[in-house]
């Protein structure tokens, strides 16, 4: 095939090409490594390019050569955020502290993936250890947004997204803690899910907040994304927090009821500030597209939701800075020799970690010390409860929920750089379903005057990944 014929490939369309014999794998990652080479350097998605890709895809040809049946994801190309451990590989989460920590294991996703025929053309840049929502807080630098170089391209998994808009690669995977699958997939444009919590092993991923993090797939389809969670996905005994999928979904779904699947809550008190005139008119042109679809919309209300980045920012970090206590320049990672043992450990941290992960730490600890504990962290603990209370009762009313994945479309890089607070809220709309636990999707609905896209988000009960996809493939053909 021609690379013409390889640009915006689906996953699905692919393996409909390789076993028809039309195509072959070395040709696809031959592709990508040529548009790699070309757009990386300025779009600077990819940290490394593994070198042995061709020669995995040369392994998948001569499998299917010898009459070997095609695997779920036999040849596919992947990224894969810089967080999630490869076996041999650097595993940096872009931060200085682990510049140099190779791998020593697989990430249960990529054993899997590797189990269902995958390739891994690189790892992807993102904001230090995942904090971030811009992938300006990276070691490497910043990731541009494909769509307009002088924009953002989200975060925290701003290089998975970009790799997926600039066709760098067929899909990638990235991690979601409060949004960080989801804002980077509605700034550039694809599709990127965020799933329930413990339906994929967290495994292998380098911890943020332990309570909240959940790997994704980003795509250009929901069915693509489907395919890819379909292989992640499921109980691993290396993780106590996932679950088999198929014990704990209910035998009759409320989301399959006649009566009730075809209704969508909007929960309207919930953006009425913070939504950006251009991107509040594209989510009421997504209502009335859904709407014309056949579709109930039923406007609920979801009072505690607006503390909800508030409770994010006192949880996530208390998280963070128990789990990044383990960087102190003598286990693993960089080690900055200082006068005496307690400046060992100062100077390995100040210079390793960046600005945002310092401020983050220093937060998470002030609000887990005596004194604060129950002032901060219990009460955000409360409202992260009364939150998944809300959106289960609201359940019992509607299908899915559905909101817009952001706030404004992808802004200026440099503009929200030096303010926390306007970064912060980039996350305003994704950060409930992770305080609950909750599956939810971003797909592309529109674009404004600039030809930016917008996402819109569907966020389902526990488990109801299944809706999600039908409902995403069931809007993009309205």
């Amino acid at each position: 095939m021609s690379d013409q014929n390889f640009s915006q490939l689906t996953i699905g369309r692919w393996l409909a090409l390789l076993t028809a014999g039309r195509a072959k794998a070395g040709d696809l990652v031959q592709y990508y490594l040529k548009r790699i080479a070309e757009l990386n350097p300025s779009l600077n998605a990819y940290l490394e390019v593994f070198a042995d890709a061709p020669a995995a895809a040369a392994a998948v040809d001569a499998r299917l050569a010898r009459g070997e049946p095609p695997r779920p994801l036999e040849g596919v190309p992947l990224a894969i955020k810089d967080n999630i451990l490869i076996k041999g590989r650097i595993a940096s989460a872009s931060s200085k502290i682990l510049e140099n920590y190779v791998a020593v294991y697989d990430a249960t996703v990529i054993e899997r993936l590797r189990a269902a025929g995958a390739i891994f053309l690189g790892r992807t840049n993102l904001d230090e250890f995942a904090m971030g929502s811009s992938t300006e807080n990276s070691a490497a630098g910043p990731t541009k947004n494909p769509l307009d170089p002088t924009r953002v391209a989200g975060g925290s998994s701003g290089g998975s997204a970009a790799a997926v808009a600039a066709d760098l690669a067929l899909a990638a995977l990235g991690s979601d803690t409060g949004g960080s699958v989801r804002q980077p997939a509605a700034f550039c444009g694809v599709v990127g899910l965020k799933p329930t919590y413990g339906a994929v092993s967290r495994f292998g991923l380098i911890a943020l907040a332990s309570s909240l993090d959940q790997i994704g797939p980003l795509a250009r389809t929901a069915a693509d994304a489907e395919i890819i969670f379909q292989v992640i996905a499921g109980q691993d005994e290396k993780d106590a927090t996932s679950y088999d999928s198929e014990k704990v979904r209910p035998l009759d779904p409320k989301i399959l009821r006649s009566n009730l699947k075809m209704k969508l809550g909007v929960p309207r008190n919930f953006f009425k500030t913070g939504l950006a005139p251009a991107a509040a008119k594209d989510f009421e042109q997504a209502l009335k597209r859904l709407s014309a679809g056949g579709y109930e919309l039923v406007e609920i209300d979801l009072p505690a939701a607006q503390y909800a980045l508030a409770a994010y920012y006192v949880i996530m970090p208390a998280e963070a800075s128990s789990n990044l206590a383990r960087y102190d320049g003598f286990r693993y990672g960089r080690s900055v020799a200082g006068r005496d043992l307690i400046d060992d450990y100062r100077q390995t941290r100040g210079e390793g970690f960046g600005r945002e992960t310092r401020r983050r730490i220093i937060l998470g600890t002030y609000v887990l010390s005596a004194g604060y504990y129950e002032a901060y962290y219990q009460r955000a603990v409360a409202v992260k409860q009364t939150i998944a209370w809300e959106l289960a009762q609201a359940f019992d009313q509607v299908a899915a929920i559905v909101t817009p994945t952001t706030p404004t479309a992808a802004f200026p890089l440099g503009e929200r750089i030096h303010d926390p607070v306007q970064m912060y809220l980039a996350d305003l709309f994704t950060v409930p379903a992770n305080l609950a636990g909750l599956p939810a999707i971003s797909i592309p609905s529109g674009k404004d005057e600039r030809g930016l896209p917008f996402g819109l988000q569907f966020i389902a009960p526990r488990g109801g990944e299944d809706y999600l996809f039908k409902l995403s493939a069931h809007y993009a053909h309205l």
